[in-house]
């Protein structure tokens, strides 16, 4: 068991509480379901006091090093608080952006409620060691943003998007319970460590069944990656979610999909003793390019942004697909993981400040934006900038550690620097439809160029983002070395660090 106060448990109890508490102050209140401000108000603190405790407990240095392996089912570690604090940061933009997104609208009790639930499950993920506990915390990530992607329930587009998006979730569930189930029928333990040290010497007739079950968790895990072939539901319902919705779909659930494969995925195949990096930089091959290609051919913002937010998966995979050669690859993956969390966050909150004022999605209604809304206009072309990799921003250095992993690892694999290579051609690819919104935005006029009153909560988010994505391009040392120190390092002799777990 974990200790009652380490970090993942204290998380939980301080968001589980306040998540609950909403909707009972709002049962209680006689005018039910009209108190937005105060239910963000919340919400918002929680979430602060959350990742407070989280960076307080890491620099206290009573956080553990990054573990791949752990004998209980949290390990309360440097991985684990990493993306703890990148998932917090989205749970924070989005609940502090729907303050003005949910002004007017029904049930902010849980509305809130839910994002409060969803980020429990998100930030549990990334501490699980072992396959049961993760299971339940990507149910409860998943079932509360089924929920809210259905939100405006009144509106045919969100339910159809609501409706694939459950389905193909409900499929990615189906399929990581039976990898879970293959797995503990081959090795006797859900413990994710000792599963990998026993199937690191299964009997040969069982080496097919482990196969099976490391394939399974790819696709299960693909689904909420969005990778390709499973991104099918990913651009519909991103378009039909809320757009602050669509932020912590593709900022905060991406992310945690990520830190479960890396759990599993990347220390599975050490242990089979697998040479499946080759497949894995294909899929990050052909997940960027469609991507990109998919988004050159839009016209609505979040589509736009949802196949944007496919090609970025690809770039992450790439250090996936290198792990076994390169510590530089993970870290590069990690470091682009908290800075995609907030590239995303900020374009898709500049998506529904847009959305809140002139009330559409359509990218016609961006012409003369430069001049009608300056600060989510500058504050969008930004984090269009960063996610194209655009120096002197923070989207730059980690497609630079990136890529020059994929150069370095070179003299091990003949491949590595062609995964750059296409790296670098995808994120050039990627200018056109960025460059093609800030023309929209800058070059063109629209029928009314008056100006229009920007969200005020939204804008104080967007200008947080706009800090971060600058100030961290000019100085990302910091976040570089926290992703560096995150990752259990010498992962080629995992296997053998497995045996002291007993």
């Amino acid at each position: 068991m974990a200790d009652l106060f380490s970090t993942p448990i204290i998380v939980t109890v301080i968001l589980g509480t306040v998540g609950l508490a909403i909707p009972v102050i709002d049962a209680l209140k006689k005018e039910r379901g009209s108190n937005n401000k105060l239910y963000s108000g919340i919400a918002f603190g929680a979430l602060v006091v959350a990742i407070g405790f989280v960076i307080f407990r890491i620099f206290s240095g009573e956080v553990m090093p990054a573990v791949a392996f752990s004998k209980g089912v949290l390990a309360d570690d440097l991985f684990g608080s990493f993306f703890a604090v990148a998932l917090l940061i989205v749970s924070i933009m989005v609940t502090a952006s729907s303050w003005n997104y949910m002004k007017g609208r029904t049930n902010p009790a849980a509305y809130y409620s839910l994002i409060l639930l969803s980020s429990i499950g998100m930030i549990l993920i990334g501490y699980s060691t072992d396959l049961v506990m993760l299971l339940i915390a990507w149910e409860l990530m998943s079932i509360p943003t089924y929920a809210l992607a259905a939100f405006s329930k009144r509106d045919p587009i969100s339910n159809e998007a609501a409706i694939k998006y459950f389905m193909f979730g409900a499929l990615s569930s189906a399929i990581l319970v039976f990898a879970i189930g293959l797995v503990y029928g081959i090795t006797g333990t859900t413990n994710i460590g000792i599963a990998i040290q026993t199937m690191a010497s299964l009997a040969k007739n069982l080496i097919p069944v482990g196969l099976l079950a490391i394939g399974l968790f790819i696709a299960g895990f693909g689904f909420k990656m969005g990778l390709v072939p499973f991104h099918m539901w990913l651009p519909d319902a991103y378009e039909g979610s809320p757009t602050t919705i669509g932020a912590l779909l593709a900022a905060g659930t991406k992310k945690a999909g990520f830190s479960a494969a890396l759990r599993v995925i990347v220390l599975g195949m050490f242990a089979l003793n697998l040479n499946w990096t080759v497949t894995l930089a294909i899929v990050a091959v052909f997940t960027m390019t469609l991507g990109n290609f998919g988004a050159l051919i839009q016209r609505s913002v979040p589509r736009i942004l949802a196949y944007s937010s496919i090609a970025q998966a690809g770039y992450i995979m790439i250090g996936i697909a290198l792990a076994p050669y390169s510590d530089q690859a993970l870290t590069g993956s990690l470091f682009h993981i908290i800075n995609h969390a907030v590239m995303k966050s900020a374009g898709f909150i500049a998506a529904a400040a847009v959305a809140t004022a002139l009330a559409s999605y359509s990218l016609e209604r961006y012409r003369g934006l430069g001049r009608r809304m300056p600060i989510t206009a500058i504050a969008f072309s930004i984090s269009l900038l960063a996610l194209a990799g655009v120096p002197p921003l923070n989207g730059f250095w980690s497609k630079l550690v990136l890529f020059g992993a994929a150069i370095n690892s070179g003299p091990m694999v003949s491949w590595g620097p062609y995964l750059a290579i296409a790296g670098v051609l995808n994120s050039a690819l990627s200018l056109g439809y960025y460059a093609w919104i800030m023309r929209k935005m800058y070059m063109e006029e629209g029928p009314d160029m008056s100006r229009v009153k920007e969200p005020k909560a939204m804008v104080a988010v967007l200008i947080f983002a706009m800090i971060f994505m600058v100030g961290f391009g000019i100085w990302h040392a910091p976040i570089l070395d926290f992703a560096s120190k995150a990752i259990p390092h010498n992962l080629t002799s995992i296997v053998h660090v497995v045996s002291n777990i007993r």
